[in-house]
C-alpha cells in the first residue's frame, strides 16, 4: 500500500508539471502546454551579481563621465562573460543537438536569452549558477490611449515648449547642441525634415543612425509612429513648420526595441538601453513600460537600470496611463516597469523609506493648466516581492512615483508616415521626452552632471503642485529655465587648468585644501545632495559630523570651479 501511495505521489507530481529547480512557475505552466520538440523563448538570470558598492567605489575615482562609462561597461561585460562561461559551453553543446537556438547575452543584467526545448530546460533547471529561468513574456509596452490625431504644419513653437519655458533657455544659448539623446522606442522615421540634419553618425556600421534590437539589424525605422512622435518632442527643430523639440539642436540616436504592434519582451528593452550606453549616448528617453509585470521581468529591468546608473547615464521613463484603471492595475502596481525602478536621487520625502538607486526618473503627465492628467499612473510602488526586497509598502510608504511631471495632453509632434507631417497625442509618453529634452539643455551647460545631480535639480526647480512629493505628479511640473539656471556652469578648460589638492585624503576629522583664490567650498554626498557649505576663511575644512564614505568637494575660485573626491574614514 505504501509503495502504491509513493508511486501515485510521483505520478501526480509529474502531471502537475515542471515546477522544479530554478524554473519560474509561469514557465512551468507554459512547458505543460508545449510539445516535446517545440522551443520556448526563455530568459536566464544568473545568480552571480557584481558588488555594486565595490563597483561604485572604484568608478568614483575616475575623473570624467566618459571614462567612468567605459570602465563600468567593460567591468560588467567581463563579469558577465566570466559568470556565464560554463553555461554558454553547455548551451553551445545543446545547440549542436538542436535543443537550443538564438542565444544572446546581456551584460547589464547578467542575463541570457535563448529558445530551448523542454528537455533542455529541465536539464538546465538543475544548475546551481542560475537564479531563475523564466518565460520571455511578450507585453504591450506602449500605454493605451496614445492614438495619433492629425495636426497642421503651422509656423509655431508648440505650447508644451512655452509651458516649461524651454524657449527662454534657448535665449541663453542652450539648445542641446553636442548632447546625444537615445530614444528607445518603436524606432524613428529618421527621414523626417525636423530630425534629418541632427542625427547620430554611426558610420558604415550603423548608417541609419541607430539599431533595431527587435530584428537585430541596423535599420531602426519606425513602423508604428510612437517613437517618431517622442523623438520630435525631444529635438524636433521645426524645419517642416512647427518647432516641437525642447532641445532642437541635440543629436538623436534611434533605437527600436518594440514591434510594430507595440509588443516586446523585457530583454529587448534592456538590450536597447545597454546598446545605447555602449555607443555613447548622454541620456536615454524611453516612453515605454510594462503593466502588471512578472517578477522575472521586473528583476531584469531593475538590474539593467542599476547598471546604467553605475555607468553614469540617466534615463527618463514614462509612468504609464493606467491612473484611471485601478481595477486592472491597482496600486502598488499602477506605475509601469521600469518607471517603477528607483531614481538616482532620493527626495527628502522618500527618506522615511529609503533604498538603493537606479538611473530612472519617472515622469507623469499634466495638462496645459498644470492639473494632473486623468490617465497618469499613480504610485507608490514596491520591490519587496522581488530579489531586491526594498521599498516596503503597507506597512511602509513604498517608493514614491513619479518624480516629476510634464505636459502630456494634446501634444503636437512629428508624424512618422511622411517626412513633413505632425500629429497630436496624449500620454505620459509625451511628457517623458519633454523632460529628456530639458535634461539635454542641462547637459549642454554642464556635460559632467551626474544622474543624481540632474534628478535633484529637476525636482528642486519644478513648479510645486503639492506641498510634498506626490504619487500623482511627483515634486511638480518641470521648469526648463529654472533647471538650467540652477546647473553650475562648467568650463572644461578652466576646470582642468585649476590646481587643487586635498590632504590628508582619506581623512577622519578634517582636511586641508591647497588651491589659490578659494571663495567657497561645498561638499556633496555621492548621490548629489549638498551636505556642507563653507565660506573659506582659511584652508582647513572640519568634517567631524559627516558619515564615513565618499564625498565630492566643489571648490569655487576666482578662475572657476574644480571638483575633487574626498574619502571620510
Amino acid at each position: 500500500m505504501k509503495r502504491f501511495v509513493l508511486i501515485f505521489i510521483l505520478l501526480s507530481a509529474c502531471m502537475m508539471g515542471f515546477a522544479q529547480g530554478c524554473l519560474d512557475p509561469v514557465l512551468s505552466q507554459e512547458m505543460n502546454r508545449r510539445s516535446d520538440d517545440e522551443r520556448i523563448e526563455v530568459v536566464v538570470l544568473m545568480k552571480a551579481q557584481y558588488d555594486r558598492s565595490q563597483l561604485s567605489r572604484r568608478a568614483d575615482f575616475i575623473p570624467t563621465k566618459a571614462e567612468r562609462r567605459a570602465f563600468v561597461v567593460n567591468e560588467l561585460k567581463a563579469f558577465a562573460e566570466a559568470s556565464q562561461h560554463d553555461l554558454k559551453r553547455t548551451l553551445a553543446e545543446m545547440e549542436s543537438h538542436g535543443l537550443v537556438s538564438s542565444v544572446r547575452s546581456l551584460w547589464s543584467a547578467n542575463t541570457l536569452y535563448f529558445e530551448a526545448t523542454k528537455t533542455a530546460l529541465l536539464d538546465l533547471s538543475e544548475r546551481t549558477d542560475i537564479e531563475t529561468i523564466s518565460l520571455n513574456t511578450q507585453h504591450q509596452w506602449i500605454p493605451e490611449g496614445e492614438t495619433p490625431k492629425p495636426a497642421s504644419a503651422t509656423r509655431e513653437i508648440t505650447q508644451n515648449i512655452t509651458q516649461v519655458n524651454a524657449d527662454k533657455v534657448w535665449e541663453l544659448g542652450y539648445t542641446g547642441a553636442g548632447v546625444l539623446v537615445s530614444v528607445v522606442d518603436s524606432g524613428v522615421n529618421y527621414n523626417h525634415l525636423d530630425l534629418a540634419d541632427h542625427l547620430w553618425d554611426g558610420g558604415e556600421e550603423f548608417p541609419h543612425h541607430g539599431y533595431d534590437i527587435v530584428n537585430d539589424d541596423n535599420d531602426p525605422m519606425d513602423d508604428k509612429g510612437h517613437g517618431t512622435h517622442c523623438a520630435g518632442t525631444v529635438l524636433g527643430d521645426g524645419t517642416a513648420g512647427s518647432l516641437t523639440g525642447m532641445a532642437p539642436e541635440a543629436t538623436l540616436m534611434c533605437v527600436k526595441s518594440i514591434k510594430a504592434d507595440g509588443f516586446g519582451g523585457a530583454v529587448n528593452i534592456a538590450g536597447g538601453m545597454e546598446w545605447s550606453v555602449e555607443h555613447g549616448c548622454d541620456l536615454i528617453s524611453m516612453s515605454l513600460g510594462m503593466v502588471n509585470a512578472g517578477i522575472a521581468d521586473k528583476e531584469i529591468l531593475r538590474r539593467t537600470c542599476e547598471s546604467i546608473l553605475d555607468a553614469g547615464i540617466i534615463a527618463l521613463v514614462c509612468a504609464g496611463n493606467e491612473g484611471a484603471f485601478q481595477f486592472y492595475a491597482p496600486i502598488p502596481n499602477n506605475v509601469r516597469v521600469p518607471a517603477s525602478c528607483p531614481p538616482p536621487y532620493l527626495d527628502p520625502d522618500q527618506m522615511a523609506n529609503p533604498g538603493p538607486l537606479s538611473c530612472v526618473v519617472a515622469v507623469g503627465a499634466v495638462n496645459y493648466n498644470d492639473a494632473a492628467a486623468d490617465f497618469t499612473s499613480q504610485g507608490p510602488v514596491t520591490w519587496q516581492d522581488t530579489e531586491f526586497g526594498d521599498y516596503a509598502y503597507n506597512p511602509g510608504i513604498g517608493l514614491i512615483r513619479p518624480d516629476v511631471c510634464a505636459p502630456g495632453v494634446g501634444i503636437k509632434s512629428l508624424d512618422y508616415e511622411n517626412t513633413s507631417g505632425y500629429t497630436n497625442m496624449d500620454g505620459t509618453s509625451q511628457a517623458t521626452p519633454c523632460v529628456a529634452g530639458i535634461v539635454a539643455l542641462m547637459l549642454q551647460k554642464n556635460p559632467e552632471l551626474t544622474p543624481a545631480e540632474i534628478c535633484r535639480i529637476l525636482e528642486e526647480t519644478s513648479v510645486k503642485l503639492t506641498p510634498t512629493k506626490s504619487n500623482v505628479t511627483g515634486v511638480g511640473r518641470v521648469d526648463a529655465l529654472a533647471a538650467v539656471n540652477a546647473v553650475p556652469a562648467w568650463d572644461g578648460v578652466k576646470e582642468t587648468a585649476l590646481n587643487a589638492n586635498l590632504f590628508p585624503n582619506p581623512t577622519r576629522d578634517n582636511f586641508t585644501i591647497q588651491c589659490e583664490g578659494m571663495k567657497q567650498v561645498e561638499i556633496y554626498s555621492i548621490d548629489g545632495r549638498l551636505v556642507q557649505s563653507l565660506s573659506v576663511n582659511g584652508s582647513e575644512c572640519l568634517i567631524e559630523g559627516l558619515d564615513c564614505g565618499i564625498y565630492m568637494v566643489r571648490i569655487e575660485t576666482d578662475e572657476g570651479s574644480v571638483v575633487r573626491k574626498m574619502v571620510k574614514m
